[in-house]
């Protein structure tokens, strides 16, 4: 399974830390040579998503799309790597029921320390009442069940997160050997 593609789906709070290590991996897969590209969720959302706004229905529309294209791009042999909140667990049950190689990364950190890292003041605003059905203040985020990842990344270092997902991605036999840098 080496070389076959497969779907990378990282699923967090806002702040949590999905976007960079997506990224480094990204980076890192293209030092080892590998296809990759990145679906991240706002980029997603600039580009692919634009006509749906923050509703459940729309959130899993917005999911429904992403694993399409993530389907699309790793039976082409690219690691599809995916970093949206994606906050309801039936949502990713179903990308995983339609992508055959799929690893789900749930990046585990806590509410306060999202937070604490949120630049834009997302969170206090939500806290506020000014931002509706943001996602762990006033709508819920459903932890994953059962994911082949997790990832403190209130206690891991940056470095040691991306380290952990490409052992734990070794172990699973996606890669024939580690990715490091």
């Amino acid at each position: 399974m080496a070389e076959n593609g497969f779907v990378l789906w990282f699923t967090g709070l806002s702040g949590s830390g999905k976007s960079t290590l997506a990224n480094l991996l990204v980076e890192r897969f293209r030092e080892a040579g590998r296809n990759v590209e990145l679906l991240d969720g706002d980029e997603v959302r600039q580009n692919l998503t634009k006509d749906l706004g923050f509703s459940k229905e729309d959130r899993d529309t917005n999911i429904r799309r992403i694993a399409f294209v993530a389907r699309l791009l790793a039976r082409n042999g690219v690691i599809a790597i995916t970093a949206a909140i994606s906050p309801y667990r039936e949502a990713r049950d179903r990308a995983r029921q339609e992508n055959e190689n799929f690893v789900e990364v749930f990046v585990d950190c806590p509410l306060e320390v999202c937070a604490q890292r949120d630049v834009k003041g997302l969170y206090a605003k939500a806290i506020a009442g000014e931002i509706p059905n943001f996602t762990g203040v006033s709508d819920p985020y459903e932890p994953p069940l059962n994911p082949e990842i997790v990832v403190r990344t209130g206690e891991l270092s940056t470095e040691a997160s991306v380290d952990l997902i490409l052992d734990r991605l070794t172990e699973l036999g996606y890669l024939a050997e580690p990715v490091y840098a």
